[in-house]
């Protein structure tokens, strides 16, 4: 089977990769004629652990191509997925521009059935709208061509995504005919040979499953900070309490970890368009703006974390270690990572600030001098290592947890630093451990 995957972000470049994989004969498809040349070359976008690999085996196959033009491919494919960015507009929304368009070029060209599936998160309606847009075409040009639309929401980790494609817990379908089922059905089986785990269902109630997948997962987050919080007001060990609770069969221990605030490209833009979508339907998402209002504040817990150690007036001048810039281990990713705001609040009070992460540090001076060109950013030292960071500062933070942060010599950390502090964002050291070696230790809860 041939099928086309248009977009060749995160979602696309992976689900094409992992379909060649299976034998299939993908091209994915991007108008960004730089990116496609690279891939064609084997230079990779983004960070994935396995991507790399992935990509240039099944070329090397003959199995995955790449072009800039859609329009090269329709007459070949009998699936096309749409995986093509849906960024936040101003008020929470999703811009559904590059959807259409897909669906645009679609409708201008087909000349026999293909099956369009959004893969792209979008709101409730959007295959509707894409099913007009399609048909609209057809009719500007006096044609009679059956196609169906479909929804496939993914489901995929940053950092794990690979496994999470080839080895899925669950596959959610929308579909309205059984002939978009079964191709459906043939795309997946191969990966649930043993398991079977492909859930079908209407396309508004897939649509709205992935943005309840992730509303669920970062309230959960919220949550657990929330509650982490209160344990310091109390005297509680948030760690307790979590495996306390987490241990209980009917709440689970995954996503309970407190921490410096959820980031990413996921939870917090589909939080902000499900709000949108029950705002727009006159209903009121209480919980889950609770929940967004508690994350945008745990961004700012680390700074505050830092006030208790040293005033505010007397941050100028000195100088601060990060470990860690991306939302999450194993990715690239800065997007709403939670070194954005501590770098800024810390930049805004006149510090200084020595970074190091294994992987984002160039994304990351991308997106400073993107967010923040007000800012004085020659303060920031890109550091070669993590003992490199810490020289001759005055507190170290812990935002994101790589694993080469997991064990480092405390001895080299105290004799590096200026005031041995250490902020742990992350929940990851134990607090014996430091204070034997006469470091000063704060973390979450």
């Amino acid at each position: 089977m041939k099928i086309a995957i248009v977009g060749t972000g995160y979602v696309g470049l992976v689900s094409g990769a992992c379909f060649a994989e299976m034998g299939l004969d993908v091209t994915c498809v991007d108008i960004d004629e730089q990116k496609i040349e690279n891939l064609k070359n084997g230079i990779i976008p983004i960070y994935e652990p396995g991507l790399e690999g992935l990509v240039t085996h099944n070329v090397n196959s003959n199995r995955l191509h790449f072009t800039t033009r859609l329009t090269d491919v329709l007459q070949d494919v009998q699936v096309i997925f749409s995986a093509v960015g849906t960024p936040p507009d101003e008020d929470g929304s999703a811009d559904l521009k590059y959807v259409l368009d897909v669906a645009r070029t679609v409708g201008q060209n087909i000349s026999d059935y293909v099956l369009l599936v959004t893969k792209s998160t979008v709101p409730v309606g959007t295959a509707e709208l894409v099913r007009q847009v399609v048909q609209e075409e057809l009719d500007a040009r006096g044609v009679t061509i059956n196609f169906d639309v479909a929804s496939n929401p993914e489901f995929l980790k940053e950092g794990d995504a690979i496994k999470d494609f080839m080895s899925p817990d669950r596959v959610v379908v929308g579909v309205e005919s059984e002939r978009a089922r079964e191709l459906m059905t043939r795309l997946y089986r191969p990966f649930l040979l043993n398991n079977f785990r492909v859930i079908f269902m209407d396309i508004p109630s897939a649509e709205l499953t992935k943005y309840a997948a992730n509303a669920m997962l970062a309230t959960r987050i919220s949550f657990m900070n929330d509650i982490a919080n209160l344990c310091e007001l109390l005297g509680a060990n948030v760690s307790m309490v979590r495996q306390g609770i987490g241990t209980d069969s009917r709440i689970g221990s995954k996503f309970l970890y407190p921490g410096c605030g959820y980031g990413g490209s996921c939870f917090p833009k589909d939080v902000k368009a499900l709000l949108h979508t029950a705002q727009q339907n006159g209903y009121n998402l209480r919980v889950l703006r609770a929940v967004e209002d508690v994350n945008d504040d745990q961004k700012r817990i680390l700074y505050r974390k830092l006030l208790r150690y040293i005033p505010e007036e007397d941050l100028r001048d000195k100088v601060f270690a990060i470990w860690g810039l991306s939302f999450k281990p194993n990715t690239d990713d800065m997007r709403e990572a939670p070194s954005l705001e501590l770098i800024r609040k810390l930049l805004e009070a006149g510090a200084s600030i020595r970074v190091f992460d294994p992987v984002a540090m160039p994304e990351a001076k991308h997106t400073l001098h993107r967010q923040f060109g007000d800012l004085p950013l020659d303060r920031i030292y890109y550091a070669a290592d993590i003992y490199d960071t810490v020289l001759d500062t005055d507190a170290l933070f812990l935002v994101t947890e790589w694993k080469e942060f997991r064990l480092p010599n405390w001895k080299i950390i105290k004799r590096s630093m200026n005031n041995p502090l250490v902020i742990d964002g992350r929940n990851i050291y134990e607090r014996n451990e430091l204070k034997e070696n006469g470091i000063t230790y704060d973390t979450i809860g």
